[in-house]
């Protein structure tokens, strides 16, 4: 039996001037979620398509709380933590990682 795993990730819009923090237990459908706008909201408003950062974990309940973390991080401190892994903010395309 494969263990559930959980992803918090941040994606932008393509000029990287907005940023959108989520979690999900599947990753490979909520990016096609928010890729084909599937449902009304702020990644739907401001076009944001572009994987950029993810961080992978075997427990909801750490995910959630990192989530919350990162959702209180400054705008210098998420683009900060994007560049460390993602230097020039190229997407990352889901699951072929």
């Amino acid at each position: 039996m494969l263990s559930e795993r959980y992803y918090v990730y941040i994606m932008t819009n393509k000029n990287n001037r907005v940023l959108y923090i989520g979690m999900t237990n599947n990753m490979a459908r909520r990016m096609a979620e928010h890729k084909n706008g599937v449902t009304d909201g702020f990644t739907r408003r401001y076009n944001i398509h572009k994987l950029v950062y993810f961080e992978e974990y075997a427990h909801p309940q750490e995910a959630i709380k990192r989530e919350k973390e990162l959702k209180d991080f400054s705008r210098e401190k998420k683009m900060d933590l994007i560049k460390q892994r993602n230097p020039s903010f190229e997407e990352i395309f889901y699951p072929l990682l």
